[in-house]
């Protein structure tokens, strides 16, 4: 929720199918609202476009166009946006580059629940 008491409007990221659907448990179970899910980043950037969501969960490596790339293409297109990288363990050096390139945090996989909410809410309470 945010401070108006809406439900913020998430859009998820992932080439994994089975990860897209333990990110969206985990968000739905904590009252945020899925607007759409992307399996590249190429797809990502045309639904946030689209969608306008509060918040994006964007992982790091994905064929077509990895999430660097569609966070770079994201931030041109609405510099305020807030994007969560979800990143697998030993890729701190594209962790530090989706950060530069205008992410605003970053989970590493596997998930521990708590950890994504607290992520997402640093991020959305900036």
């Amino acid at each position: 929720m945010n401070d108006s008491g809406k439900k913020l409007r998430v859009l998820i990221v992932d080439d994994a199918i089975f990860m897209r659907t333990m990110i969206r448990d985990i968000l739905e179970k904590n009252g945020f609202e899925i607007v759409g899910e992307a399996g590249s980043g190429k797809e990502a950037i045309e639904k946030f476009t689209r969608l306008k969501p509060d918040l994006v969960t964007m992982d790091i490596v994905m064929p077509e166009m990895g999430g660097i790339e569609a966070v770079k293409s994201i931030i041109k297109i609405d510099p305020t946006a807030k994007i969560l990288m979800c990143s697998a363990m030993g890729q701190k050096a594209l962790v530090i580059e989706a950060i530069q390139a205008g992410a605003k945090d970053f989970v590493v996989k596997p998930f521990q629940p708590s950890a994504v909410i607290e992520a997402i809410t640093r991020i959305t309470e900036e």
